[in-house]
């Protein structure tokens, strides 16, 4: 499920910093690697893969958001005949880790990145994750080279992946693209960046034709002002959306690629519970966005905008949407189309392996199946076992990055216990039949953008309402409100 994201200013950190070591302690959050696996990540960062291809002509850039440092992916675009080529290289951890060896067991162990309001907690020790694996600027790097052709109208035409030795030009932002690209001019970013407009608004038509949805999340930013703590909201960047059409098309021309060698692995997703559809009806009409009875719910999604309150908080809601996620994985008899419910097509994770451990395991299948080879036994033997390991690791980063984001709305909330809120019920659990008491539901407040706990004994479900805060506890890290 998609998860929010906090930016916390430095005081705000250091103010917040013992609840979370020991939210990371209660929750058995993985601490630092063993000596053993960071030895063999020193040797390997040293020792570093050479593969014959040399694609280093690639005038490749990453971009990313401002400090990143494990860099995945790096792109170039260029047109092909009437339609595009995607030039797509992928960080390629995989020609430094032995299988079997001690680091690739904590790295089985961890699953993927854990990402806090503070920082993150790595898949891969930093001398990789940071250094000899990742896409830096100027650097010559092992890497996975995507080569996606796309037609005029944006639809895969063919796509392959090979081992090359690339070297990123440059380490761009988002807000660095956005403007060069609304300012119509390039300056610092080069100018085959401007059909990153033109290849990602055609894949977003596509995506709504397929009946899929883009969610939007904005990222939430806390800074502490005097004695209390300040809420704010940095909408998504429309090159951050087209940007991330470039990794959706790769994940779809993956799942194409493993279908037809018969070995894949597809991240999987149900559609949309018909009941968090009516939910989040309710709280479009209480928070007064239009959506239409025929709309569809990704095409609704696509056209809010989330710098206004009453929208983030209805994108906030609607990760309700996206539940239920799982990967397939299959060697040799071929599973029935699988389609990802929000993506509205198959698709593989092969585009984050510094920071999913499955990714991996997607790439080398389409290295073998681009190249006509077996695909490596190592893979193989851990596909069946790949789907548990991914879960459990989710799982446990799910609860983490909830448990955090528990805690920033307690500790923003504490000083306004006692305030009202308008806010709209969305969810409501009547109390069981001859039991006195309260109801409990779930309320979804503007501003700040809160999901949380309501109570009361006449709850008006999807209707514009007034709640009180009555706890905001960051040392349980419980938010409730009450009605009336």
């Amino acid at each position: 499920m998609p998860s929010r994201n906090f930016r916390l200013d430095r005081a705000t950190v250091t103010d917040l910093e013992p609840a979370l070591v020991a939210l990371r302690a209660e929750l058995e959050v993985p601490g630092a690697f063993s000596a053993a696996a960071l030895a063999e990540a020193e040797r390997a960062a040293v020792a570093a893969a050479q593969h014959e291809l040399d694609a280093t002509d690639v005038e490749l850039v990453t971009v990313d958001p401002p400090g990143a440092q494990d860099l995945d992916q790096a792109l170039h675009l260029s047109r092909d005949g009437e339609g595009y080529l995607v030039q797509y290289a992928i960080a390629d951890p995989a020609s430094f880790i032995t299988p079997g060896s001690a680091l690739d067991v904590e790295v089985h162990g961890r699953g993927m990145t854990f990402y806090g309001p503070d920082g993150r907690i790595g898949l891969h020790p930093p001398v990789l994750a940071e250094g000899a694996a990742s896409l830096l600027p100027d650097q010559v790097r092992p890497a996975c080279l995507w080569r996606i052709r796309l037609d005029a109208t944006g639809e895969i035409i063919d796509a392959q992946v090979v081992r090359a030795m690339v070297r990123s030009r440059a380490q761009l932002t988002y807000e660095q693209v956005q403007a060069a690209l609304d300012g119509g001019g390039f300056g610092e970013v080069p100018e085959m960046l401007g059909l990153l407009r033109d290849i990602g608004t055609l894949r977003l038509e596509r995506e709504a034709e397929r009946g899929g949805a883009s969610l939007r999340i904005p990222e939430q930013e806390v800074e502490r002002v005097d004695h209390h703590y300040e809420l704010s909201y940095r909408a998504n960047l429309d090159c951050e959306e087209w940007n991330a059409q470039i990794s959706l098309l790769t994940g779809i021309a993956a799942a194409g690629i493993m279908r037809r060698k018969r070995v894949g692995v597809f991240r999987t997703l149900p559609e949309a519970d018909p009941r968090d559809v009516k939910r989040l009806r309710r709280a479009a009409h209480g928070l007064g966005i239009e959506w239409g009875p025929q709309e569809r719910y990704g095409a609704m999604l696509n056209r809010l905008d989330a710098s206004i309150p009453a929208h983030a908080a209805f994108l906030d809601a609607a990760t309700t949407l996206f539940r239920g996620a799982d990967y397939l994985t299959f060697d040799g008899e071929l599973p029935p189309a699988s389609p990802h419910g929000a993506i509205a097509s198959e698709y593989a994770h092969v585009t984050a392996p510094l920071r999913r451990l499955v990714d991996r395991y997607g790439l080398e299948i389409c290295l073998a199946a681009t190249a006509d080879a077996d695909v490596p036994d190592w893979v193989r033997q851990g596909l069946e076992a790949l789907p548990a390991i991914m879960a459990s690791t989710g799982q446990e980063a799910s609860a983490y990055e909830r448990e955090c984001v528990n805690l920033v709305e307690s500790v923003v909330l504490a000083p306004s216990v006692g305030s009202t809120f308008d806010g709209v019920i969305v969810d409501v659990n009547e109390p069981k039949d001859g039991v006195q008491g309260q109801a409990r539901g779930t309320v979804v407040v503007a501003e700040p953008a809160v999901q949380a706990v309501v109570l009361g004994t006449d709850l008006p479900l999807g209707e514009k309402t007034t709640v009180t805060l009555t706890e905001a506890d960051p040392a349980t890290r419980r938010v409730t409100f009450t009605h009336p």
